[in-house]
């Protein structure tokens, strides 16, 4: 008989029994460490007698398995991880005194989370949709998350909006059937910011052929603080070492169907086999006085800084090498936070941003528990807080102080944290104000005439088509003007071949 030849993640059980050789295989337990005699076999009166209500063997094993899961990411339920370093290869200290990048030759150790943004658990990993890439940076000054995604654009710029837009791209709340092309479509033309994420998520590199392959960006606006005090704002880009690559509807629907794992798939073969991604990462800077003179709102999710007048500053390396040890303790229970802020690097006004300082760790309290910062992947170094107790506590922090100020040498404020928290002038009325009619078409506009190639324009046509198919009619003419106002050509060819695919027959 010829064995087909199999992939590291198909040998994963087989590599694991050539580290246990027989006769050195551990005594099975119960969950509280008790050993047990007989696995397989319940508790019963006689051969074909009831279980008793005093197995406690089987109580615990079917209190836990109904509840191994825990709460799905409302958003980017299905991704994959890894864990890494981080290396500082260029001195950007006069930007930042965040210790992570303290000196050339740094390293730190990240965790890497890469997710879908629409789909549930069992979404296949070559749907067309955005892609998350968050890292988490286990510094000495506490845990920073840089939580972004694969494109440097979001769909919307004031978070206000995130749960509506979201919706879009879930089920129908009354077929339960996604994606429901009329819910996307109504609201990208009514949101029309969204003209910018929209049509780089129907270029070619809407689908990337693997998480390897595939840019990251921070999306939001940040901040840097120097050791001095001076205050720039800054965005994060990392760039993939691999190459883009990028895959056709066509490719990527026959994959869905063969393996929807596809990605998965990929990063765990390549880490196992010793082919470690890696990206190189880069900084852009804008110093307040350039932000104040912007032609367009520095702090707009739906715009890029454009690399010529802010050009990207190296400034060290990602590199994953090391699959997760168990995926729901390191991979399913990671929580990133754009929180998690260390010294020297700050919020900035972006709406987006603002938003998620509120909503990230409120899903991880939802999802995970009060103590989700005490699980070992979430948890920094060290700790020194007032909060207490609750449930699932792991750190309890021994007999330390709760409360502050005390006089028994509780933990108190650290200097070089308040040295480096900027004091920001803030005024104007409060209201609320709708930014959403900004320029949303200079932007989008460059993409198409400048950026993208002849023949990628014409793939972004084709798939923005085959959304715009199943469409209300009214919808697609909205769509055909909105794009018209990125460019009157790209309009026309999207109008055109509707026309010769569909007809409008269906009315609002």
């Amino acid at each position: 008989m010829v064995t087909p030849a199999r992939d590291t993640a198909a040998d994963q059980l087989l590599e694991y029994s050539k580290e246990h050789p027989e006769g050195d295989e551990e005594s099975v337990t119960t969950t509280f460490g008790i050993p047990i005699g007989e696995k397989d076999a319940s508790l019963t009166v006689g051969y074909h007698g009831p279980i008793l209500l005093q197995d406690w063997q089987l109580i615990d094993e079917l209190s836990h398995f109904s509840r191994e899961r825990i709460p799905e990411r409302v958003v980017h339920a299905k991704g994959a991880g890894a864990f890494g370093y981080f290396e500082v290869t260029h001195d950007i200290t006069q930007y930042t005194a965040a210790t992570v990048f303290s000196h050339i030759g740094k390293k730190t150790p990240i965790a890497v989370r890469f997710s879908q943004v629409a789909g549930e658990l069992g979404y296949p990993d070559t749907v067309r949709d955005l892609r998350g890439f968050a890292i988490k940076f286990y510094t000495e000054d506490g845990i920073w998350d840089l939580v972004g995604n694969n494109q440097p654009v979001f769909f919307v710029k004031d978070c206000i909006l995130f749960p509506s837009f979201i919706h879009t791209v879930k089920r129908n709340p009354k077929t339960h059937l996604r994606p429901d092309y009329d819910m996307f479509w109504d609201f990208i033309t009514l949101r029309q910011e969204s003209t910018h994420t929209a049509m780089i998520m129907f270029s070619d590199r809407g689908i990337p052929a693997s998480y390897r392959r595939m840019h990251g960006y921070g999306a939001n606006t940040f901040a840097f603080v120097n050791a001095e005090g001076k205050f720039n704002y800054c965005k994060f880009h990392y760039l993939t070492n691999q190459g883009i690559q990028n895959l056709t509807s066509e490719q990527a629907q026959k994959i869905a169907g063969i393996d929807p794992d596809f990605h998965t798939r990929d990063l765990y073969n390549a880490i196992a086999s010793g082919d470690y991604p890696s990206w190189n990462f880069y900084i852009q800077i804008m110093t307040p006085e350039q932000a104040a003179k912007s032609p367009y709102d520095p702090f707009d999710d739906t715009k890029v800084w454009l690399h010529a007048d802010y050009p990207l500053i190296p400034v060290g390396k990602l590199v994953l090498n090391r699959n997760p040890k168990s995926y729901f303790a390191e991979v399913e229970q990671i929580g990133f936070n754009v929180a998690h802020l260390i010294p020297g690097i700050e919020p900035s006004p972006d709406r987006m941003l603002q938003g998620r300082l509120f909503n990230y760790g409120d899903t991880h309290r939802y999802r995970l528990g009060t103590n989700n910062l005490q699980l070992p992947v979430n948890s920094p170094f060290k700790v020194a807080s007032y909060s207490r107790d609750g449930e699932n506590t792991i750190h309890s922090q021994g007999g330390t102080p709760n409360y502050h100020p005390n006089s028994f040498k509780g933990p108190d404020n650290d200097k070089r944290a308040s040295a480096l928290a900027p004091i920001l002038p803030i005024s104007g009325d409060a209201k609320r104000i709708d930014s959403g009619n900004d320029d949303n078409y200079t932007q989008p506009r460059l993409l198409y005439q400048r950026v993208l190639k002849p023949e990628e324009r014409g793939t972004l046509i084709q798939n923005i088509v085959s959304w715009l198919r199943p469409a209300n009619a009214v919808l697609q003419d909205r769509a055909v003007a909105m794009f018209s106002k990125v460019d009157l050509d790209l309009g026309a060819r999207i109008r055109e071949q509707l026309h010769s695919l569909t007809p409008h027959h269906v009315v609002l």
